[in-house]
């Protein structure tokens, strides 16, 4: 049993912020990284309204707040949490695939996962066509047709970059305007290769092998068409990643978790921040100061821990 002052489970925006500010405090806080290093913003593409970058590609500022956190003496293990006894309080104690801890302290900031269309053939065409990340697969489809679902801001931000490779990106949104703030609306709208298609969901994504059609239906007149495409982008919001918390920390009817003004849930001792517990902001920057919150009250919170054990003594 591995014990630790300071776990930070996840490494997003909120994890690496929360781990460099736990760093500085010397609590020699150990980040398990999770399936993803940096979270939703290492697969995002041009990243331009995190402070001091003009423009930025998600990995790069995922590697620059990772190498600023370990200068501290941040450590990361390439892991993952599949197992948290919080319920029963400090020492609080975690299992990976590797290992297993015990920490005085916990700050989850295990963010958000995209949500599936789930649609007949949407699962099976993953990596097959099917794809939740632009930055990631975009290079596959040179000079291919492909589809993007959704109207917000990461629907557009996706493609966008899209039109780098495809030669057509049509967006295809349920509703009949767009909710992506107006300069990315701007942008998409004033751009040759990107289509709009409004009132409008998937039914189906079919092929033999890989995507090469959807059937397509209008919200308001119920008619249904068949496209041809190569390949299906879907970016149609986010749910936190709260399972492994279930029955243990408290959460509000969508799953984030509920925290007081220091970012402390339901259990003294275990705090979060960023995606896992804001249904609202859902920004890189909001994520950060949420993580620099947590580690504060963290360093404070285990100062009164160890304040009260002196005066026990």
């Amino acid at each position: 049993m591995q014990k630790e002052k300071l776990i930070i489970i996840g490494s997003g925006p909120a994890g690496l912020t929360a781990a460099l500010y736990a760093a500085r405090a010397n609590l020699n806080p150990l980040v398990i990284a999770g399936e993803q290093l940096g979270g939703q913003i290492a697969i995002t593409s041009d990243v331009e309204n995190f402070p001091g970058f003009d423009n930025i590609l998600g990995p790069d500022l995922t590697e620059k707040m990772k190498a600023q956190a370990e200068k501290f003496g941040a450590r990361l293990e390439y892991d993952v949490v599949i197992e948290a006894n919080l319920a029963q309080g400090a020492p609080f104690r975690l299992k990976t695939y590797s290992n297993e801890y015990e920490a005085e302290a916990v700050i989850i900031t295990t963010g958000a996962s995209a949500k599936r269309l789930g649609i007949p053939g949407e699962n099976e065409m993953i990596g097959k066509g099917v794809s939740y990340c632009a930055t990631c697969d975009g290079f596959f489809f040179k000079n291919k047709d492909v589809l993007v679902v959704g109207g917000g801001d990461s629907a557009l931000q996706e493609a966008l970059f899209l039109t780098k490779y495809a030669n057509r990106v049509r967006v295809v949104h349920r509703r009949d305007e767009l909710r992506a703030g107006e300069i990315l609306k701007t942008r998409a709208l004033a751009n040759d290769k990107i289509q709009f298609v409004y009132n409008t969901v998937l039914d189906t994504i079919e092929g033999e092998g890989k995507v090469q059609r959807v059937r397509a239906r209008s919200v308001t007149s119920g008619n249904v068409e068949t496209w041809e495409t190569d390949g299906v982008f879907v970016f149609i919001g986010h749910f936190p990643n709260s399972d492994l918390f279930k029955g243990q920390l408290a959460m509000d009817e969508q799953g984030f978790l509920i925290v007081d003004k220091y970012m402390q849930t339901s259990i003294p001792g275990v705090f979060a921040a960023g995606e896992i517990m804001d249904p609202i902001y859902k920004q890189a920057i909001s994520s950060a100061g949420q993580g620099c919150q947590a580690a504060i009250s963290v360093e404070r919170y285990l100062e009164a821990q160890h304040d009260r054990a002196l005066a026990k003594a």
